[in-house]
Parts: C-alpha cells; structure tokens; sequence
C-alpha cells in the first residue's frame, strides 16, 4: 500500500529534524530528550541521589537524560504501556498506569521513599477526535498529579505534559492548588504546531 502524501510529508520532516538527527548522533533514543535537557538547562530539576518517577517513558529519552546528569547516584523507576529496551540505572514497569496494579507495584519499588522528581510524557492514543483526545490527556495529567501528591518529596519538582484546550485552565487551578510554584515550559524541541506545553509545579503545599 503507498503512503499518503501526509504520511510521506511527516516522514520526510521527521528524517530532516535537526532533534532527530541531533538524537542520533548523541546517542538519545528520541528527540523528546532535547525538551528535558532544555527544560533541566533552565530549572534545574533533576538532582544525583534522587529517585526520579518516569511516566509515558517508552522509548527512554528522558530516562537517558536523567540517568546521566544523576551521574550514576539515584534510581530512576519508568513505566509506560510499551515495552522499553532496558537502560542501565532504570528500573522499568510495562503496564497502564491507568490500572490499581501498575501503581501497586510503584509502591513496593518505592518502600515508601519519597521522589524527588515525578516526570509525567503520557498521551493518550489519538483518535483523531479532537475532543476525546483532549479529555484522554486530560485524564492522564490528573492522574500522574494525584501520584506527585502521595508520592513527591515536599521539596520535589513535577512536570507534565499536557495539551493546551479544554481543561486546561482547569488543570492549572489544580496545579496551583498543590505548588507554590507553578510555570508553563514550551521548549525548542516541542514543535511550534504541536499544542503541548509542560507543566512545572515545584515545593508541595502543606
């Protein structure tokens, strides 16, 4: 079956994507791990000796990332539905965060240590209904914030994905609600037509 003339066009972009071919000759199994780079750059988030919580991790860029400015000191914990070639340093769950089961298992990982750092890169699969696939990331971003609430150290960093739309305002209410410290990142290797920003709330209200 040919491709379509969109599929070819995103294909011949993505071949072409400085990210991409920056990716490969660094060694980064996606592009996704320039906007953790840019982001940490900038905030700082990432500190050796931490537990460090990777959601939507599948195929690893940001674990990479993380494992290597904590310079072999820390433990990073990544989950994603999709399988994910082991990393060393990452401890990987293959499950739905979505189920009991998967956050039964980050329990006993954790032994009620407290992370330092909860990334969330969820999204959900696209349907291409804009607002069912709105409601989807919606509800994921909700989720990896109800998880920094049990599982974040007072003094720790979460950042989320999350689709500018419907909900969105919402969800920032919520973040202010639970942080003294709320900022919206929109880094380089995020595309400009791509509606995703991430969230960054920092120190946990009492």
């Amino acid at each position: 079956m040919n491709r379509s003339r969109s599929s070819n066009a995103w294909l011949r972009e993505h071949v072409n994507d400085a990210y991409v071919q920056r990716a490969r000759a660094e060694g980064f199994r996606s592009r996704a791990a320039y906007k953790l780079v840019e982001i940490d750059d900038k905030d700082r988030l990432i500190h050796p000796g931490d537990v460090v919580v990777d959601l939507g991790a599948t195929p690893g860029g940001w674990s990479q990332v993380a494992t290597k400015r904590m310079h072999g000191r820390g433990h990073v914990i990544a989950v994603d539905l999709l399988e994910m070639v082991p990393l060393r340093g990452v401890t990987f769950v293959q499950g739905d965060f979505r189920e009991q089961e998967v956050l039964d298992v980050l329990g006993k990982l954790l032994e009620g240590e407290k992370v330092g750092l909860i990334l969330s890169d969820m999204s959900p699969n696209i349907s291409g209904i804009p607002a069912c696939d709105q409601a989807r990331g919606t509800y994921l971003a909700e989720l990896a914030l109800e998880f920094a609430r049990n599982w974040l150290k007072p003094d720790g960093a979460f950042l989320v994905k999350f689709f500018q739309g419907d909900g969105f305002t919402d969800f920032m209410l919520e973040m202010r609600k639970n942080f003294e410290l709320v900022s919206v990142r929109k880094p380089g290797a995020s595309r400009d037509r791509s509606r995703e920003v991430y969230l960054l709330g920092r120190t946990l209200k009492a």
